[in-house]
């Protein structure tokens, strides 16, 4: 077998080829190569460096290269994680429509569609390379916004194995252990979109647990993991929301919490790189490997342990992502392993919807529960859903594929249209100005539009 990451630059890499390692030590994973492809050659070798006691005894070879033929020939898994225009980009994302007084955040609303637009683009080049080099690999995309642009690829590129993933349903289901059950044991009824989803019960046992999990949320008297909403107002909503849905029911508060802190998440993650790179390039120098690793770990705990804190101005779940928790990894790890195994497994993906979802068609990407089993992702049922869920998941589906098609056609038309569709944008005149701005500051990276 042979995995090939697209973008393996990434900070998340060494956690990445971590968990593989473990995984092919432990006889699950049957793994012969690993392609790191990157076009950052130096950011590359420095993360290289980290990951290199790994590789000692792995059992597989690594191959990292600048060249993406060289990354996807013959692969049979593509995990795409790369951000077209690097950190910088994500800090234009979040900024431009602060100006405006609107959300700035890297998935949700104005900084989704700018990272989409840009991305799109790049990432149909690479599935036609993969259908002249790998035609029968999986794509499995990391890279934000997660459904948008694992519908682009379905719908657009035509390319059936293709599903998107993501960690926050997980952490719910994480959130739930607190009733003293281990994940295993747990079933998520969920539905939604990326980043948009809502869980309707938790099963154990045959026994939804979700009110027990309420009630046990009213008797804390702090903030709880992962959950940034008042226990009330779960409770009235007899629904476990995803964290990013803060941005929707708590949009104004979000937008006040970020200005008063002075700093968007993409300005303080960008600062915290340029650090751990700096620091990294002078402990190579020095051949300080001990040192690069705590410089790496102690940069995850900073980063995970402010998770959300900013934009919902309370302290919440430390998303530190250490050795114990495999985090995104996991969750694509999970989905190789039920691919090309026997071992069947039930997991929250984005994928289209084959008539999961009421109301939702076909091919629409959804975020929802689905059979994986040797070779095939099954969507399972969902059926309807609550009337407010539906019609903000459909408003947002409707933004989503104004978005590709605003990308794929070089449409400004489209492209404003998508942005004043967006429930959190909903105005035309200041959908024509972020998109103005953000034609003007990403430069080259962004679509041409007519």
């Amino acid at each position: 077998m042979k995995i090939a990451i697209v973008g393996a630059a990434g900070v998340r890499t060494p956690l990445i080829v971590q968990a593989i390692q473990r995984r092919c030590a432990a006889g699950r994973l049957d793994l012969t190569e690993l392609a790191l492809m990157d076009l950052d050659a130096e950011r590359l070798d420095l993360i290289g460096t980290l990951t290199a006691p790994l590789e000692q005894g792995a059992g597989f070879h690594i191959t990292r290269t600048t060249d993406g033929t060289v990354a996807l020939n013959s692969a049979d898994y593509v995990i795409t994680t790369f951000r077209v225009g690097g950190i910088e980009s994500r800090v234009v994302d979040e900024r431009v429509p602060l100006a405006h007084g609107l959300l700035g955040q890297e998935t949700v609303g104005p900084g989704g569609f700018a990272m989409a637009m840009r991305t799109i683009p790049v990432l149909l080049d690479y599935v036609a390379l993969m259908r002249r080099l790998c035609p029968n690999a999986w794509l499995i995309n990391f890279a934000n916004p997660a459904g948008l642009l694992t519908e682009a690829i379905v719908r657009v590129a035509k390319w059936d194995r293709a599903v998107g993933i993501c960690d926050s349903p997980r952490n719910l289901l994480v959130a739930a252990t607190a009733l003293g059950w281990p994940p295993a044991e747990i079933y998520l009824d969920y539905f939604g979109l990326n980043h948009l989803g809502w869980a309707r019960s938790i099963t154990h046992d045959n026994r939804d647990i979700l009110p027990q999990f309420i009630e046990l949320m009213r008797r804390s008297n702090q903030p709880w993991p992962g959950l940034p909403f008042d226990a009330e107002f779960i409770s009235a909503l007899g629904l476990l929301p995803n964290e990013y849905l803060y941005y929707y029911y708590h949009a104004d508060q979000a937008v006040q919490n970020i200005l008063k802190a002075g700093q968007s998440r993409g300005e303080q993650i960008a600062a915290w790189n340029a650090k751990l790179f700096a620091d990294l390039r002078r402990l190579k120098a020095k051949g300080d490997l001990e040192g690069m690793l705590a410089a790496y770990r102690a940069y995850l705990g900073e980063r995970g342990g402010s998770y959300m804190v900013a934009e919902t101005g309370r302290g919440q779940h430390d998303r530190s992502e250490q050795a114990d928790d495999e985090g995104y990894a996991g969750v694509a790890l999970d989905l190789i392993e039920a691919l090309s195994t026997a071992r069947p497994r039930t997991m929250i993906l984005n994928v289209p919807n084959r008539g999961a979802m009421s109301a939702m068609a076909r091919d629409d990407v959804v975020e929802i529960p689905a059979l994986v089993a040797q070779s095939s992702i099954r969507p399972l049922a969902v059926g309807d859903v609550p009337g407010h869920c539906l019609g903000l998941i459909q408003q947002v589906k409707a933004f989503e594929q104004l978005t590709i098609a605003a990308a794929g056609e070089g449409s400004y038309a489209r492209a404003a249209a998508a942005l004043t569709v967006h429930p959190l944008v909903r105005d035309h005149a200041k959908a024509r100005s972020i998109l103005d701005e953000y034609r003007r500051q990403h430069g080259a990276s962004f679509p041409v539009l007519s």
